[in-house]
């Protein structure tokens, strides 16, 4: 476990900088990230009935602390924190990392529930794991669907959400806006998406070989610049052999592409998001420069979703997974989010 000095280092904070030196850049952009840390493993995964699931998650810091629930995104899984955890447990940080509906030991209820993957389902486990761990407030970072889930549950239930660190700043689903096409090179980025969408695409992701593939396929190519090794990927990995992942996968993206119906119990909630609602609890954006799903204009494309505190950064030689391949940058934009 790193200690104080080491995670005061980490995130670029000397000795005696206090407060003030955590605070943290205030530009555009940020120094380049630190190297991905030597965590490999979590403490032993705990369960919780949660809404409609038994979720599994890791937990890590001192029970009363502050709390941060860190989401992962797709094709990762809790992971993707393993090293980002630890820095904001040794800070005083009560630290949950849930896998999300899908994933890992997550488990629905119900063998009659509709596998739904739509956004505001998935924001609502939050809410209900929160609910289950009688958790008023807290902190919620994340990145890809975390990004986006994080993002809805700050717009919709504010006072849940203490403050928010968004990677891809603002990420809500509009479906509407995803019925028009986008410029040749950024519907390139999409190809699994449209995958996906046919029955050859959800054939490959029932199929543990061809899923297994795939998925290190994407990584391969959205982080082009983090060298991981095999032993990584196979840690995540082993979340996809969940009984309900390809389910919830396909939905997901057959539901952002309106090729998928969501549930009714969810039309108000979708109404709202359809009206892109603005977030207005201290914020941090980070914009990984190496990701090809960063938006062009150094977060200026949804600047204006963001009323509250906000800084935006800009991680030069970063890919997608951005909590794995720069922890202390991510830790550091939550301690700073806390204290915006």
């Amino acid at each position: 476990m790193m200690n104080r000095r080491s995670f005061g280092k980490a995130l670029g904070v000397g000795a005696g900088a206090g407060a003030a030196g955590l605070a943290g850049p205030r530009s555009a952009a940020a120094a380049p990230a630190a190297a991905p840390g030597p965590h490999t493993t979590f403490p032993p995964i705990k369960q919780i009935k949660a809404g409609l699931l038994d979720v599994g998650y890791a937990e890590l810091g001192p029970a009363h602390g502050p709390v941060v629930i860190c989401l992962h995104g797709w094709p990762y899984d809790i992971h993707s924190y393993v090293d980002a955890a630890p820095l904001l447990a040794e800070r005083g940080y009560r630290v949950i990392v849930p896998y999300l509906r899908g994933h890992g030991t997550t488990r629905f209820l119900s063998d009659r529930t509709f596998r739904n993957a739509q956004q505001s389902a998935i924001a609502m486990d939050v809410i209900a794991l929160m609910d289950a761990l009688k958790i008023h407030r807290a902190v919620l970072a994340g990145f890809d669907w975390g990004s986006r889930t994080a993002d809805i549950v700050a717009a919709l239930r504010p006072e849940r959400c203490k403050a928010l660190v968004s990677v891809s700043g603002y990420l809500v689903t509009s479906l509407e806006a995803n019925l028009r096409p986008l410029p040749p090179k950024a519907e390139l980025a999409w190809w699994y998406q449209y995958y996906f969408a046919t029955e050859r695409g959800r054939l490959a992701m029932e199929d543990k070989t061809l899923r297994h593939d795939l998925t290190r396929l994407v990584w391969d190519t959205v982080s082009p610049t983090w060298d991981f090794d095999d032993a990584t990927f196979e840690r995540t990995a082993a979340a996809f052999d969940n009984p309900d992942y390809a389910a919830i996968v396909v939905h997901n993206y057959r539901w952002r592409l309106s090729l998928a119906d969501g549930e009714r119990r969810y039309d108000a909630l979708e109404k709202l998001l359809a009206a892109r609602p603005t977030i207005g609890v201290p914020t941090v954006t980070l914009d990984a420069e190496r990701d090809p799903f960063t938006a062009p204009g150094g977060g200026t494309s949804y600047r204006d979703r963001f009323t509250g505190p906000y800084e935006h950064r800009i991680l030069p030689g970063v890919g997608h997974n951005v909590p794995q391949e720069a922890p202390a940058a991510f830790a550091r934009a939550v301690v700073d989010a806390d204290r915006l």
